[in-house]
């Protein structure tokens, strides 16, 4: 009985140490994370617990392939490394990623029971560096033509545009998967004519592998086409005696090159006097003799143009001699004063430096000394009437009492009669 007892005793111990574990293990789970990398690169795969009793962690592929059990690797593949290993994370590498690696990957936390988490490994496919196709060099004016870029390899589908010059055209875009990874094409149709001649036409491609750039390939359009014609002239009038330059510049391709130069359907003449260099036609001195109709003519394999150019030499502008006759003098008002400023003026002949330049020197001089006769003849005419204006009468003592005397001899006497009031008598000058 007793023995019995103690087997008791110990299993209800181990039953309740079992329950206890369980329970334990309860509150432990690993945590993991989805994770995306570009074929060819490196990823890491964590798995990590918060409170572990030292259970052991295990990653294993989407094969149910056990790549690390703990800190030992299980599968021999040197792509697929330890970084860290403890009770509470166990973290590996794979590198050269490629396809065939996408897909679960399984952490398990080995309790009682067993817990795992799944993290989905993403591979991008990176896209090819695409490629034009369809055109031939040169293209000829007027063609229709079909430019194709296709770029395979991508996964996702990567996005194809086309740009003319850096300005976006729209193409036809066509999709098609090739196992895993997608082939993606794009056609740009073309009604070519002469001012595509030069043009670059660009396929790009956008992908999210490529993450600060993008693949691009580059095309120039080479367009033949046949020639036009125009004449540059240096002065929009000639004139007699005039230097002239009329230059011929022919647009096409192939370049026209020489030019034709003629006048009025024949050659052109006095060759010593008009220059021809290139496409450049020179005339040293013009005259009425070069009159007349020029044209430039060029040609390529695709066809030939011309140009003309009417040329009418006018007379030379004629120029008149200065006048050697002087104009008169203007004389200044006199009807004022002349003050001693203008008087200086006039004699010493200076000048005020603020007034407008006058007439030659002969001329000022004459006409001062006009003004300085005129101004003394006024000055004399002036004092006469003055001076006429003032006179007075003197009074002698014989003239007293000769208002009313019949002679000389009693006007005396009155005269003499009057001594006695000399004293009272007075002269006056009025």
């Amino acid at each position: 009985a007793l023995i019995l007892q103690e087997l008791l005793v110990l299993a209800f111990l181990s039953f309740s140490s079992f329950f206890l574990l369980i329970d334990s293990s309860q509150g432990q789970f690993p945590i993991v994370q989805n994770m995306t990398v570009t074929e060819g690169g490196i990823v890491n795969l964590t798995c990590r617990v918060e409170h572990n009793d030292n259970t052991s962690l295990q990653w294993s592929n989407p094969a149910q392939q056990t790549l690390f059990f703990g800190d030992k690797k299980a599968l021999r593949d040197n792509r697929i490394e330890l970084v860290r290993a403890t009770s509470q994370e166990l973290t590996i590498s794979i590198s050269e990623v490629t396809l065939a690696d996408e897909g679960m990957y399984t952490c398990s936390l080995f309790t009682m029971p067993v817990k795992t988490a799944k993290a989905f490994l993403t591979v991008l496919g990176m896209p090819k560096k695409p490629e034009i196709n369809g055109l031939t060099k040169p293209v000829m004016e007027g063609d229709q033509i079909t430019l194709t870029c296709v770029t395979s390899g991508s996964k996702p589908a990567a996005d194809v545009r086309w740009f003319k010059n850096e300005k976006e055209v729209k193409g036809a875009k066509e999709v098609n998967a090739s196992g895993k990874t997608f082939t993606v094409k794009s056609s740009l149709q073309l009604q070519v004519n002469r001012h595509d001649d030069g043009v670059a036409y660009t396929c790009r491609v956008d992908h999210m592998a490529l993450t600060a750039t993008h693949e691009e390939t580059t095309q120039v359009l080479e367009v033949h086409y046949a020639p036009y014609v125009e004449i540059k002239h240096s002065i929009p009038a000639p004139l007699e005696g005039q230097y002239l330059k009329l230059e011929c510049v022919p647009h096409g391709n192939p370049s026209p090159d020489p030019v034709l130069w003629t006048k009025d359907g024949g050659e052109l003449p006095d060759l010593d006097r008009v220059i021809v260099e290139g496409r450049e036609l020179t005339f040293m001195a013009l005259n009425k003799t070069d009159n007349g109709t020029y044209r430039c003519e060029a040609t390529n394999h695709l066809g030939t143009s011309h140009a003309e150019y009417k040329l009418v030499v006018k007379d030379a502008p004629t120029t008149s001699s200065p006048s050697t006759t002087s104009p008169a003098p203007t004389l200044p008002d006199t009807t004022g004063p002349l003050d001693s400023k203008h008087l200086n003026s006039a004699v010493t002949g200076n000048r005020d430096p603020n007034a407008l330049p006058g007439p030659p020197d002969h001329a000022l001089i004459g006409g001062i000394v006009a003004v300085v006769v005129f101004a003394t003849l006024c000055l004399i005419i002036v004092l006469g009437r003055y001076l006429a204006r003032h006179k007075g009468t003197y009074l002698t003592n014989e003239a007293k009492g000769a208002d009313d005397a019949p002679d000389a001899d009693t006007a005396i006497i009155n005269a003499d009669g009057n001594h006695a009031h000399a004293e009272e008598k007075k002269e006056y000058f009025i």
